[in-house]
């Protein structure tokens, strides 16, 4: 171990507070004490409630964070002969924000948290000193943090365009065989002999009925990447408000049904036609639409109401609301739905059905939603007091479409 005796406390602290006059330094030297710590010795731990400012007299110790489960810790620097460290938590009368361990031999000067404040207060050289240098350490650290979020950010734009790529391959490889197949079946079922036995019958729907739904997630899947990828193109055309809600509803009206929910439509009496993609707009209508079916319990009740509005800058608009009485979303989820692939809930409530109460899906069609509306220049948002399986609370969709989007979109 070193010998204590050898080290020169007002040199040393000297070195580490230059603004110090010799009286603060000797004062200061009154109140430390020299101790030693062997390789490996943990100075300071992340997280815990210590009162001990450690000025390094000799040997060098390393700072860590912990940064989560699977990054594990993240060393932030070293600290050497006239450094100091933990001088925050006493501060801010808080744990330990990071971890200092020793790696070789270290010899420090300690001082308690009542002489700390007791010279800072009796010091303004020493505290100018303090917020120096921990101000210098901070922007230190925010520039490597950004620099690490910056990276971050780009490896996970690589990771969303390799998925997209996939996405977009495994769709176009699905969609040839399932053509065959469901040609092959349907020439099946207009066997003679098929027709006469209501067993194979039964079982023949039940392979289109599979198919055709295999069939609209790859379609779904091909959507996604072409918003995402902004190649999707916008055709806009008139099209009349109340008369295009009434064809979506008449589209899910029978599985509506089979769960006894009841749809009822609301207009205002201002709305009227509005330039856009027909197609696009009835896709995200009928997915927010099924979304709601999916989440409100049997004998339950969607509302569709629109209204002409005023948009951002005072642009003519039209607002589509859908209404249910389902089980409501709690506002950590309201943004992230119509995020691609987003469950809310466990993959073990995952249903193929798609209106099956509470069931899952691929997570799509929401973010295809959101991505019909966002190519018109509108913008589509959740409103619900949260989720209660017992009141019902519910959620209320909106989706705000500009009358005359050309100029935006072109």
């Amino acid at each position: 171990m070193s010998d204590l005796n050898a080290f020169d406390k007002v040199s040393l602290l000297r070195l580490a507070f230059e603004g110090l006059a010799d009286d603060e330094l000797r004062e200061m030297a009154s109140l430390t004490r020299l101790c030693s710590y062997p390789p490996g010795h943990v100075l300071c731990r992340e997280g815990a409630n210590e009162e001990i400012l450690y000025i390094i007299a000799d040997g060098e110790a390393v700072i860590t964070k912990r940064i989560g489960e699977q990054e594990g810790e993240r060393t932030l620097r070293t600290v050497k002969k006239g450094e100091w460290v933990g001088e925050m938590a006493l501060i801010q009368n808080a744990p330990r924000a990071a971890t200092v361990c020793a790696t070789t031999e270290v010899t420090a000067l300690e001082m308690g948290k009542k002489d700390f404040e007791a010279m800072l207060s009796r010091s303004p050289s020493m505290a100018i000193d303090i917020v120096r240098t921990t101000l210098n350490r901070m922007r230190v650290n925010d520039q490597m943090a950004i620099r690490d979020l910056q990276h971050t950010n780009k490896i996970l734009r690589q990771l969303d365009r390799n998925k997209l790529e996939f996405i977009q391959v495994a769709a176009h490889e699905l969609r040839t065989p399932l053509t065959v197949l469901k040609g092959y079946v349907n020439l099946l079922k207009s066997l003679a002999g098929v027709k006469g036995d209501a067993t194979i019958n039964e079982v023949v729907d039940g392979i289109i009925k599979g198919a055709d739904r295999m069939h609209e997630v790859v379609n779904m899947m091909l959507d996604v990447t072409r918003l995402d990828s902004e190649t999707l193109k916008v055709i806009p055309a008139p099209i009349l408000v109340k008369g295009m809600l009434h064809d979506v509803v008449s589209e899910l009206i029978k599985a509506a049904e089979e769960r006894n929910i009841e749809i009822n439509i609301e207009h205002g009496e201002t709305v009227s036609l509005i330039n856009a993609d027909p197609s696009l707009v009835q896709k995200a209508l009928h997915h927010v639409i099924i979304n709601a079916i999916k989440y409100t319990p049997d004998g339950g009740k969607i509302t569709l109401s629109s209204r002409s509005v005023l948009m951002d800058n005072n642009e003519a608009g039209v607002e589509i609301c859908v209404r249910d009485t389902g089980i409501g979303l709690d506002a950590e989820h309201h943004k992230l739905i119509f995020e691609k692939f987003y469950q809310v809930g466990g993959v073990a409530v995952h249903s193929s059905g798609k209106t099956t109460f509470k069931g899952g899906g691929p997570g799509l069609g929401l973010a295809i939603a959101r991505g019909a509306v966002k190519a018109h220049g509108g913008k589509i948002w959740v409103e619900s007091a949260g989720c209660d399986e017992d009141k019902f609370p519910g959620c209320a969709f909106y989706i705000q479409l500009p009358v005359n989007p050309l100029e935006k979109i072109f």
